[in-house]
């Protein structure tokens, strides 16, 4: 194993983690309708924990409505009973064929306790870019104590990694802070 292929490999997985942590975001709601908040859920469909977006159509009516369209009428009630025993706080209105989800605005108690839940996923989101740099590093580490780097290149190889690891930390930080901007909107 090379520095090159190193260096590959921790870049993939920093992207990974950036794209986790993004996931992780766009289930915060945040007073505006999007199918996000809700694509996570698991519904039992026929015994089987089946994620909701396999069993139905989900989209935003308006900035304050989410209508789910379920393929199979019969899991209507199913769905009802995810949303209501969710976290979310979500009120589902059924209908014959489709559920109608209200979002209702926040309040600022509630908007402070999203903030600090995005804060600490996206430590998280850090932690883990910490401990791939960590991996990288007793990688490098390795190789040098086989020979196969000078100290030189370690030290080079070394600065190159905090250089990439700033970037996806930043990168988080970006992240994090548009969607705090985007909660504490009226």
């Amino acid at each position: 194993m090379d520095t090159a292929t190193i260096f590959d490999d921790t870049k993939n997985r920093m992207v990974k983690s950036i794209e986790a942590i993004q996931r992780e975001l766009n289930t915060i709601r945040t007073g505006r309708a999007s199918p996000a908040i809700i694509e996570h859920l698991v519904i039992d469909y026929y015994g089987t924990p089946t994620p909701l977006t396999q069993i139905a159509g989900i989209s935003a009516l308006d900035p304050r409505t989410l209508i789910i369209q379920p393929w199979d009428k019969s899991t209507i009630q199913s769905i009802e009973k995810s949303i209501l025993t969710s976290d979310l706080g979500l009120n589902p209105v059924v209908d014959s064929n489709t559920i109608t989800i209200p979002i209702p605005t926040l309040t600022e108690d509630r908007r402070k306790d999203l903030v600090r839940l995005l804060k600490s996923k996206a430590e998280n989101g850090k932690i883990a870019i910490r401990n791939i740099r960590r991996d990288c590093l007793e990688k490098l580490k390795s190789l040098e104590k086989e020979k196969s780097l000078s100290k030189d290149e370690l030290s080079r190889s070394q600065k190159n990694l905090q250089t990439l690891t700033d970037e996806y930390i930043a990168a988080i930080d970006k992240l994090a802070s548009s969607k705090e901007n985007e909660l504490m909107q009226i």
